[in-house]
């Protein structure tokens, strides 16, 4: 796609407002701003009603490496399709992963992310298990921060709304050799202005998934890798076959353990009111170590409500809602925050939690959560980078 003919250099020490200031990976990224940006009357219109995942920004962050060059041609450009050639790896063995991470336009006016340094690190974790080159975490801050600083014009105001950032990663050798894990690879970063992904104010129900299985031991379930989701749509169909909206995994050598809810994990409320806490399923590298499933478990102490990590089976499950031990289910990600569980179905019968609705201690966690993401609360934690 065309590129201005000024092209300027933007080192990875940051921007002067960003927070990876003072980190240094030695990676450049040239700027090439879009000269067919998308009029402002048109974004405006796209915001007033974004979904989730349908619109993008007017540019793009690639970075290249390969095993001669190592990290090389780091670029903001134009939003656009790539050109690959159909041997490439990337189409037949599947090694790539991804990110997902939100930029927010506080209250105060300033745009902020949420805890990326986090993203980094988890996304080389998953760069190890999948044989892919490790990304300095100061390339990757300065790669998003640099996206979003240029496209902010296209984050939606108003709580719940977002600019979504999907950093990953493709394998662009060209050749269909097993042997070996690709010789180069492709990062790039995209942006969508996103809505709420799931209503807070009505429960969900779900479906305990008996014939599929998400992750295995030693497996690939800690990783946002795209593998993980292509085997999940069948049993997202099954799912809504049967009036469900999501489905539950349930670990792979029994199908008794509860594990995650579609791509979020699952946290359980027992108790009520000043006697309420909170347990989720321990991280066994089957699970995603989840950014919000972290952040509320040191967040929800701090209001009161203890929480742990254990496990669930689905007998307690069920149990546990039949005799009021367990008060709510809630799921929880980066997409959608938190979503309430209402009732249970599977092959063998369901249930209902609670009264199917949102429960308080769901919703008070959300507020709270969302509160910090957005400026509004203090943030004890300092979870926000600032951007611009």
């Amino acid at each position: 796609m065309a590129a201005s003919p000024e092209t300027a250099r933007s080192s990875t020490v940051g921007s002067s407002t960003g927070g990876s200031a003072g980190l240094d990976s030695g990676i450049e990224f040239e700027i090439h701003p879009s000269q067919a940006r998308v009029p402002a009357a048109e974004r405006e219109r796209a915001l007033e009603a974004p979904g989730f995942g349908e619109v993008f920004t007017d540019h793009m962050i690639t970075l290249r490496w390969s095993a001669e060059r190592g990290w090389h041609d780091g670029r903001l450009e134009p939003y656009g399709p790539f050109s690959l050639d159909p041997a490439t790896t990337v189409f037949h063995y599947g090694q790539e992963l991804f990110e997902g991470m939100k930029a927010y336009r506080a209250g105060s006016g300033e745009v902020v992310l949420f805890r990326p340094r986090d993203n980094a690190a988890r996304f080389n974790a998953g760069c190890r298990r999948m044989a892919m080159p490790e990304l300095p975490e100061a390339a990757f801050l300065r790669a998003v921060e640099l996206l979003v600083s240029t496209d902010k014009d296209w984050i939606p105001s108003g709580e719940g709304n977002s600019l979504y950032l999907r950093p990953f990663m493709i394998a662009t050798q060209r050749g269909l050799g097993v042997n070996h894990p690709s010789s180069e690879f492709l990062f790039c970063v995209i942006a969508s202005p996103a809505g709420a992904y799931f209503g807070a104010t009505t429960a969900v129900k779900v479906w305990l998934s008996e014939d599929y299985t998400r992750a295995a031991p030693g497996g690939t379930g800690a990783v946002k890798c795209g593998g993980n989701y292509a085997a999940a749509f069948a049993a997202q169909q099954q799912a809504a076959a049967n009036g469900c909206d999501q489905v539950v995994w349930l670990d792979a050598a029994s199908h008794e353990w509860v594990e995650e809810m579609g791509g979020m994990n699952l946290c359980f409320v027992y108790g009520s009111g000043s006697s309420a806490r909170i347990v989720t399923p321990a991280l066994s590298g089957t699970l995603l170590p989840g950014i919000t499933r972290d952040s509320l478990l040191r967040l929800a102490p701090t209001l009161g409500i203890p929480a742990t990590e254990g496990r669930i089976s689905v007998p307690e499950w069920r149990d546990g809602c039949a005799s009021g031990e367990i008060t709510e289910v809630f799921a929880c990600g980066t997409a959608a925050v938190i979503t309430p569980v209402g009732s249970v179905l599977g092959a063998s019968g369901g249930w209902t939690i609670g009264s199917g609705a949102p429960g308080p201690v769901s919703m008070r966690l959300r507020s709270e959560l969302i509160g910090i993401q957005y400026g509004q609360r203090p943030d004890p934690f300092g979870w926000l980078h600032k951007v611009a």
